[in-house]
C-alpha cells in the first residue's frame, strides 16, 4: 500500500490499523529546538477520541499518545518524531459478520478487490482511527506556527445550517457543546437531530467551516501546488469528506466580476475576501476560510442487502460501534491537516528565500 505520507518538508507518515496493538506515525522535517507543549497535544486528541459524548461511537479508548524519539527535554531534536497511541477497547466480534461481505459505501469491496486481503476489524486501514495520528502531527505542526489561528466548526448536520458568516459567531463557544458548533441554540438542536437519528439506527452528514487567520502572504506554489489545492487535497483526504470549496465557493457562480472581486486598500488589504485568503495560489494575508463537506457514516445499524466475496446477494445488518454524524469529533482532524499545509508551506518558503 502507498500513499500512507503526507508533506514535502514537514512530512507525515502514519502506521496501524484500527483493530491492531497501535496506531501512530513519523513525522519528518519539524525543525529543532521547537518547545513541545505534551499536554496541548493530548487535548487535541481528546477533542478527537471515541466515546467523549452521547452522539458519538461509545468505543472507549484513552487515545495517550506516546513519544519514541525527536523529542529531548520537551524541545525538538530535529530528527523525525515517532509516536504511537496504543488500541485498548477492540472488540473485534462485533465485525465477524462482514467477514466475507461489503458494506455498502464502504472502502471493503475496493480494498478486497486492489490487495487481495483485507482487515475487516473496523475497516483496517480505512477505519477514521488513522486520523489520531493526524491529529498529533497537527497538534505539533500549530505549535511550530505561532500566531497563526485555526478555528474550525460545525456549521450544519443535514439540512441544519448557520446562516451567520463566521465574523458574526464567537468562535470561543465552538467547545462549549458536544456538537462543536459556536451557536448555543442552533447547537441544542443539532445534538436533538443526532441523537433522533442514532435511535432509528441511521447516519447523517454535515459540514465543518475552518477558518485560519494572521497568514503571511506568500505562502503557496504555483503552478501545481497551490496553497487552496494543497488545502483540497489535505481536506478529501480525511474518511468521509465528500466536498471542499473555500472563499466563495460555489455561491461566487452567482455573482458578477465586478462584484467578485477584491478591491484593494491601500495597505494591500481588501475590502471584500471573496478569494478565501488565496490569489493564484498564494496567500495574500487575509483570512483563509473553507467549508468541509462530511457524508453520513456508511456503516447503519439496520437490515440491508449487499454482496458476498462470491457475488451472491445476502441480508446482514450494521454492528458495532459507530458514530451517528462524524463532524463533531472531525473538527480537530480539519484543524490538523490545515496545520499540516500551513507548517509545510511555511517551511517552503523559507527554503526557497534562502
Amino acid at each position: 500500500m502507498a500513499g500512507n505520507t503526507f508533506g514535502n518538508l514537514f512530512k507525515l507518515t502514519t502506521f496501524g490499523e484500527s483493530h491492531g496493538v497501535a496506531i501512530g506515525g513519523v513525522l519528518d522535517g519539524c525543525p529543532s529546538g521547537l518547545e513541545i507543549d505534551l499536554d496541548a497535544i493530548q487535548n487535541e486528541l481528546d477533542r478527537r477520541k471515541p466515546g467523549q459524548s452521547a452522539i458519538v461511537t461509545q468505543r472507549k479508548e484513552p487515545d495517550t499518545v506516546e513519544f519514541y524519539s525527536g523529542i529531548f527535554e520537551k524541545k525538538t531534536t530535529g530528527t523525525p518524531i515517532g509516536f504511537a497511541i496504543h488500541n485498548t477497547n477492540q472488540k473485534s466480534h462485533d465485525y465477524s459478520h462482514i467477514k466475507d461481505s461489503y458494506r455498502p459505501s464502504h472502502a471493503d469491496y475496493v480494498y478486497d478487490k486492489k490487495y487481495g486481503f483485507r482487515d475487516y476489524r473496523g475497516g483496517g486501514r480505512s477505519s477514521a482511527r488513522e486520523t489520531a495520528s493526524r491529529v498529533v502531527a497537527g497538534a505539533i505542526a500549530k505549535q511550530m506556527l505561532s500566531g497563526i489561528k485555526i478555528n474550525a466548526f460545525v456549521s450544519q448536520v443535514g439540512d441544519m445550517r448557520l446562516k451567520k458568516s463566521y465574523q458574526d459567531l464567537d468562535l470561543s463557544l465552538t467547545e462549549s457543546n458536544d456538537v462543536r458548533c459556536p451557536d448555543p441554540e442552533m447547537a441544542a438542536q443539532m445534538e436533538a437531530y443526532i441523537k433522533a437519528v442514532r435511535k432509528e439506527g441511521d447516519t447523517i452528514g454535515g459540514i465543518i467551516t475552518c477558518v485560519i487567520q494572521n497568514v503571511p502572504i506568500g505562502l503557496g506554489e504555483p503552478v501545481f501546488d497551490k496553497l487552496h489545492a494543497e488545502l483540497g487535497k489535505a481536506m478529501l483526504s480525511i474518511n468521509a469528506v465528500k466536498g471542499f470549496e473555500y472563499g466563495s465557493g460555489f455561491e461566487g457562480v452567482k455573482m458578477k466580476g465586478s462584484v467578485h472581486n477584491d478591491q484593494f486598500n491601500s495597505d494591500g488589504s481588501t475590502k471584500t475576501n471573496h478569494s478565501g485568503g488565496v490569489q493564484g495560489g498564494i496567500s495574500n494575508g487575509m483570512d483563509i476560510y473553507f467549508n468541509v463537506a462530511f457524508k453520513p457514516v456508511a456503516t447503519v445499524i439496520q437490515g440491508y442487502e449487499t454482496i458476498d466475496k462470491e457475488g451472491n446477494m445476502v441480508q446482514t445488518q450494521g454492528k458495532g460501534r459507530h458514530d451517528p454524524c462524524v463532524v463533531p469529533r472531525a473538527v480537530p482532524i480539519v484543524e490538523a491537516m490545515a496545520a499540516l499545509v500551513l507548517a509545510d508551506y511555511t517551511l517552503l518558503n523559507r527554503t526557497i528565500k534562502l
